[in-house]
């Protein structure tokens, strides 16, 4: 079957089977490997990735489901000159990955928190990033740098409210 979509903000177009999820059809078709596969049972969040700004499991959401949708990957978040987004570099900054396998999906689940909220606090951060898990690090770099992007982002908000 033949889906358009958006992928990274520029119109994609795809020949795929019905059964294929997206993880699939990202990582071998559009070769994106940020999106990882790990427990392939929607429980870890390490294949998180954004449908239309929501985040999902890619390793269980089939791939004829994002026709006519927008989806976004860790590779399309970074500005078009190659500046990091305030999230990837709050994470550089607290040190909040070691292995790197889950940090896609949790920066993908931290962006889909703060566009919804960005006034968010410590315990609401821990209650939405739940489904993501780190083998890795413990958790505290990772709530510093989305406190860091949510704090960068309340910034911008107030900017943009200012000039319009």
């Amino acid at each position: 079957m033949k889906i358009g979509f958006e992928l990274n903000g520029k119109a994609a177009s795809l020949e795929i089977e019905p059964r294929e999820t997206l993880a699939e059809v990202l990582r071998a078709r559009c070769r994106l490997t940020g999106v990882k596969l790990s427990c392939e049972a929607q429980v870890c969040g390490s294949c998180t990735v954004l449908v239309d700004g929501l985040p999902v499991s890619a390793c269980t959401y089939l791939a004829y489901e994002i026709r006519d949708k927008r989806v976004t990957t860790i590779e399309g978040l970074a500005d078009p000159p190659g500046r990091l987004h305030p999230l990837q570099q709050a994470f550089l900054d607290h040190f909040a990955f070691q292995c790197g396998f889950c940090t896609p999906g949790m920066i993908l689940a931290a962006k889909s928190l703060l566009d919804e909220n960005v006034h968010v606090s410590d315990e609401e951060i821990i209650a939405y990033m739940s489904g993501n898990l780190c083998r890795c690090t413990g958790y505290l770099g990772i709530l510093k740098a989305i406190r860091q992007a949510s704090a960068e982002m309340k910034a911008t908000w107030k900017e943009n409210r200012s000039t319009s």
